[in-house]
């Protein structure tokens, strides 16, 4: 077993500008942002960082919070672009600004994959403001898209709006993943590619708790099933947990034995704009044919 790394390089509307101590400056269009980065273990390039915001981490474990802001910044969003797609950066209570630049890779990979393929389906699992959804329906694949959150789902929807993918072949759906997929099992469907970004801990439509460690190795089965001779691709990220990419991979190898194909794992990471260097955000893990 090998570990890859997928890197996140700048692009127009988004860039990793400096890192270091703690923390790290992004730019987001035209506004720049401070944000905690537990990994940025080394000093910065610069001590002069002049963001438009910063968040502030609180006391507790659950990534609570607020932005202190510096400059007058919409609170409504502005539009940004990666290739065809548009959609809304926002400063949320989170810490996150309405989408994740680091899986662009992802959305490179996801759309080589499926390249070729007729008329191809895949499935969006954990989908938030559906960037990576929107990633792959610019190239005429048709998406399901399942989140449990309604606002995330509306925020989908609107970034379709912004592309001007209204009429787009997408299902978006305000689901439980775990039982939405379980579901799909026993109605026999099938996709060509499945991405899945789960969380550590959250709760269903209806107060469903999900704990990643306990309920992954289940979602993954029910993923298997939704998966043939024909798909191409699984494709999976963890975030915030103390797993390996190693065990990532295992249990892909493992779910996936009987399709063949490959699988690989790895680590996500961002480069560097002051010095190149990579700042690690994920885990991965991914299989394709």
């Amino acid at each position: 077993m090998s570990l890859k790394t997928l890197i996140g390089e700048p692009w127009e509307d988004y860039g990793l500008v400096d890192s270091g101590h703690g923390r790290k400056l992004e730019r987001y269009g035209r506004h720049r942002f401070i944000r905690p980065e537990p990994q940025a273990l080394w000093a910065p390039a610069s001590a002069d960082w002049g963001a438009d915001a910063e968040f502030l981490p609180g006391s507790d474990e659950e990534g609570g919070g607020r932005w202190q802001f510096n400059r007058e910044v919409p609170r409504a969003g502005w539009p940004l672009r990666w290739e065809e797609v548009r959609f809304t950066a926002q400063t949320t209570p989170f810490r996150h600004l309405g989408f994740f630049p680091d899986m662009a890779p992802v959305w490179r990979w996801m759309r080589e994959r499926v390249a070729g393929v007729e008329a191809p389906e895949c499935l969006n699992l954990f989908g938030y403001t559906g960037v990576g959804t929107l990633a792959l329906a610019t190239k005429g694949v048709r998406m399901v898209h399942v989140d449990a959150s309604k606002k995330s789902v509306e925020a989908a929807r609107g970034n379709a709006a912004l592309s001007g993918m209204s009429d787009a072949p997408v299902r978006w759906l305000v689901d439980d993943a775990a039982k939405f997929v379980a579901r799909e099992g026993r109605r026999g469907r099938r996709y060509d590619g499945i991405l899945l970004d789960p969380p550590k801990y959250g709760r269903g439509p209806e107060g469903e708790v999900w704990k990643l460690e306990e309920g992954l190795p289940a979602l993954i089965a029910d993923c298997r099933r939704l998966l043939d001779e024909r798909s191409r691709f699984l494709f999976l990220t963890v975030y915030a947990v103390r797993l390996s990419a190693l065990a990532l991979e295992e249990l892909l190898r493992q779910a996936l034995a009987e399709l063949g194909g490959t699988v690989e794992a790895g680590e996500l990471a961002v480069r560097e704009e002051a010095r190149g260097l990579l700042l690690p955000t994920a885990i991965w893990a991914r299989w394709s044919r």
